[in-house]
């Protein structure tokens, strides 16, 4: 699950709402893992109006996101 929610922000910050859907999953799994990949310093976390927003917190998760990818692809 955690992997899932990392390549669902690869690309850019999303709101949880987005990241539930990309995913799969139920909101309050989805927030549960969220919490624990932004403590871990995995993602950033941003409030904006009513949504959070996350995003990645360091450019070499990236580099795992596509090696990810190209694996599951490839």
């Amino acid at each position: 699950m955690r992997l899932k929610i990392l390549e669902s922000v690869c690309d850019r910050p999303r709101a949880v709402n987005d990241i539930v859907s990309a995913v799969g999953a139920t909101q309050a799994n989805v927030s549960r893992h969220l919490a624990r990949l932004a403590a871990g310093g995995l993602l950033t976390r941003e409030k904006r109006g009513q949504s959070v927003y996350y995003g990645m917190a360091d450019p070499l998760i990236l580099k795992v996101c596509a090696l990810m990818h190209e694996r599951q692809t490839g």
